[in-house]
């Protein structure tokens, strides 16, 4: 199982042809792509109709997703709070939520967001698949 960014599954949806996606299109044949509430939540912001809401709800609804506790939420709060001390600010808090996801749940991330690559200098447990050069 492979925890799955937003960055990843845009690139997907919009048909480009990326590292990423095409590893996206593997895990998918191998029913191995997770899904973060909170990425399946940043997927369903970019629906540009009441239509395109419903058909992202039915293609994102049959995945793996992963469930998060009170725990989880206070994990990313220190990793953000971790990434800050080090000099480095995330740009979002959703990619320190993911990354903690990802460490809890013990699963690499496919993804191709600088931020993560500034995460994992500060927690190496985090597992990365690609990185924003490829």
């Amino acid at each position: 199982m492979v925890l799955v960014d937003t960055t990843i599954w845009i690139d997907w949806l919009r048909d480009r042809k990326t590292d990423g996606a095409s590893l996206l299109d593997t895990l998918l044949d191998e029913g191995e792509a997770a899904l973060a509430p909170v990425i399946y939540q940043e997927i369903l912001q970019g629906a540009t109709s009441p239509q395109a809401l419903r058909t992202l709800e039915n293609q994102f609804g049959a995945l793996q997703l992963l469930i998060t506790g009170v725990s989880t939420y206070a994990g990313a709060g220190a990793l953000y709070a971790r990434c800050r001390w080090r000099g480095y600010t995330p740009r979002s808090p959703h990619d320190c939520l993911i990354a903690q996801l990802a460490i809890e749940n013990r699963l690499p991330l496919l993804q191709d967001d600088r931020d993560f690559e500034h995460i994992v200098e500060v927690e190496p447990k985090l597992v990365l698949w690609l990185n924003s050069s490829g």
